[in-house]
């Protein structure tokens, strides 16, 4: 290829072998960002001229195949995105049982010391004003909207929706100047709690208001913050999430106090690639909501999607994301890995399951896959990362021993697991097994200096001795107390 002659490929963030369709589909996303009547950067109106060109040449197999000629060999690493794999064992067995093998997968920007400048934000809050938000809980909240309003910058996009069992919208999705958002603010110190709890009311009004300021260009994002329970609309809000995963939306979840349901908000959330925040008191939703907007103001990107081929006898028993944003990981293809913050690693630990047969190879195929990028505040898209986890297998084991961030992060990882188990056999009925597993849990707590989390997690061993009974609060408290400490084994 020509010194100077752009990588076509590179230039619409595909891969090489990509289709026609996804050829097709890049092309369609990059003109959504770049298109002079939307976009009046300097610079980026040559862009859009270059991702034309790149476009009529690849959606040509004649032509496609006479640029393809020129190309030289592929470059095996990004020149935005650094990636480092870790595995937990050396080699595989040639053995005829299963065996377990973790990888721990970094994703980072290559560059830390030149940031990329902010993408604007397209923001929307929607927030549980039911009766039982009434007190400290709304008040708080109400003081931190208005801090939140203060802090945003001209070109961000800011609104609010208020639900119970229905949804208001309070703050419009438009630019405001700062005149204009002083006076909106009376409209949230006015909100008045009242009604049941219905998330789907309030996020799909939310969903609409970002829908209204969709731009590639900028972070899209939705926070819930509730603290209670909806019913009979946890599927409506599922489907919901997938429909903003698609659009590039992402979807947090903020719950207050023990009686929300944090499995469901779980699972919205990681819809999108993010997570569920456990607030315990009041007096911290503030602080967390800022952090929140904190980060998403120092994105790098938004998501990473692992896109993979299912591979003949392995199985992908458990991924889970280590930070920025712990929690697990949902397993459909393409995975959601989750955020990478301009000065923070995606850090991402899959657990892997090898059949008997997939062994007997000499060279074990985990997962063969490619990595994409979202990111806004890139003005062309970062081209995939192709992704191949394999291992040797042989006679006898290799004395390597793991890395020591994997076994710090294993480590912490079965804390978490042990609660997961708990809770499950407690919805079970099983209350022994789940009253076994807290203690042991407790034991392992102490050992690592955690006294305060095995404290909570021996009152709850020794409350369902008694009661036969999970605390929904003492739960929330094990639950994200372990979460947390996964965060501290990377950092370590």
């Amino acid at each position: 290829m020509p010194q100077d002659q752009r990588d076509y490929y590179a230039l619409l963030g595909i891969l090489r072998e990509a289709s026609s369709e996804e050829i097709k589909r890049a092309y369609y996303e990059a003109a959504q960002r770049l298109h002079p009547d939307k976009n009046k950067l300097a610079g980026e109106t040559e862009i859009f001229l270059e991702v034309q060109q790149a476009y009529e040449v690849l959606s040509n197999p004649k032509r496609r195949a006479q640029y393809d000629a020129t190309l030289s060999k592929q470059e095996t690493e990004s020149p935005f995105i650094k990636h480092k794999l870790l595995y937990s064992r050396a080699n595989l067995v040639h053995l005829d049982e299963t065996q377990l093998i973790y990888v721990l997968m970094e994703i980072g920007p290559r560059d830390t010391n030149q940031k990329i400048p902010a993408p604007p934000l397209n923001i929307c809050l929607v927030l549980d004003r039911s009766t039982s938000m009434q007190g400290d809980n709304i008040d708080v909240a109400k003081t931190a909207t208005t801090q939140l309003m203060r802090s945003l910058r001209p070109e961000d996009i800011f609104s609010v929706v208020a639900f119970s069992d229905r949804a208001e919208v309070l703050i419009p999705a438009a630019y405001q100047s700062q005149n204009e958002r002083t006076k909106l603010q009376s409209r949230i110190q006015m909100l008045q709690t009242g009604g049941a709890t219905e998330i789907y009311q309030g996020l799909k009004a939310g969903f609409e208001e970002v829908r209204r300021g969709l731009d590639p260009k900028r972070i899209n994002h939705i926070i819930l913050l509730t603290d209670g329970q909806t019913y009979g609309d946890e599927q409506a809000c599922l489907q919901l999430a997938e429909e903003a995963a698609q659009l590039n939306i992402g979807i947090s979840g903020m719950g207050i106090g023990g009686e929300w349901n944090d499995i469901f908000l779980d699972a919205l959330a990681s819809r999108t690639g993010n997570n569920s925040s456990y607030i315990s008191k009041s007096q911290d939703i503030q602080r967390l909501l800022i952090e929140k907007f904190n980060d998403l103001g120092n994105m790098f990107a938004e998501d990473v999607l692992l896109d993979f081929k299912k591979q003949d006898d392995i199985q992908i028993n458990y991924a889970f994301r280590l930070h920025p944003e712990g929690g697990p990981i949902s397993l459909e293809n393409p995975l959601h890995l989750g955020p990478i913050l301009q000065d923070t690693s995606l850090n991402v630990l899959f657990e892997f399951m090898v059949q008997p047969s997939a062994s007997k190879a000499d060279l074990v195929t985990l997962l063969d896959g490619s990595l994409k990028i979202i990111a806004s505040a890139r003005p062309t898209s970062i081209p995939p990362i192709r992704i191949k986890l394999e291992r040797e297998a042989g006679a006898t084991a290799k004395a390597d021993p793991p890395p020591p961030v994997i076994l710090s992060a294993l480590a912490r990882l079965t804390l978490y697991r042990l609660q997961e188990r708990a809770r499950q056999e407690a919805s079970a009925g099983e209350y022994e097994q789940a009253t076994r597993h807290l203690k042991n849990l407790a034991v392992h707590l102490l050992s690592q200096g955690e006294k305060s989390l095995a404290k909570t997690a021996l009152l709850q061993a020794e409350q369902m001795e008694r009661t036969q009974s999970f605390s929904r609060e003492s739960g929330k408290e094990i639950k994200y107390g372990t979460r947390a400490l996964l965060f501290s084994a990377t950092e370590e």
